[in-house]
């Protein structure tokens, strides 16, 4: 998957891009961790009841230079996509995702995209 300016989780009706106040402070201050690329990675549990061991995460990695980013839901090994929306545990995923998300945008790593 590339890097793209414009991002949006399967099943989500809201769509997020880097907000162009973007800074790398933010991003470790919010649980990112830079990579051996040079590259920022998130990758926060989605579930409440054991977030040690969670059933869903959250993965967000965003590019080196700031350019762009890669979003996703993923099981808790991180080797499968999964879509929260549909999930039977949604009403706790969904609600656990806008949290984190909302926090991104207040933060100024993303700005959420309308249409």
């Amino acid at each position: 998957m590339e890097f793209q300016t414009t991002g949006q989780v399967q099943g989500d009706k809201d769509r997020y891009q880097l907000s162009p106040n973007i800074k790398p402070y933010p991003l470790m201050d919010l649980g990112f961790e830079k990579t051996k690329r040079g590259n920022y990675k998130y990758a926060g549990s989605l579930d409440r009841t054991n977030p040690f061991k969670p059933a869903a995460r959250l993965k967000i990695v965003v590019a080196g230079d700031l350019s762009g980013f890669k979003i996703e839901t993923v099981n808790a090994s991180g080797d499968r996509k999964l879509n929260i929306f549909t999930s039977p545990r949604k009403d706790e995923f969904v609600l656990q995702y806008h949290f984190i998300l909302d926090e991104m945008v207040k933060r100024e790593i993303f700005v959420k995209v309308e249409g």
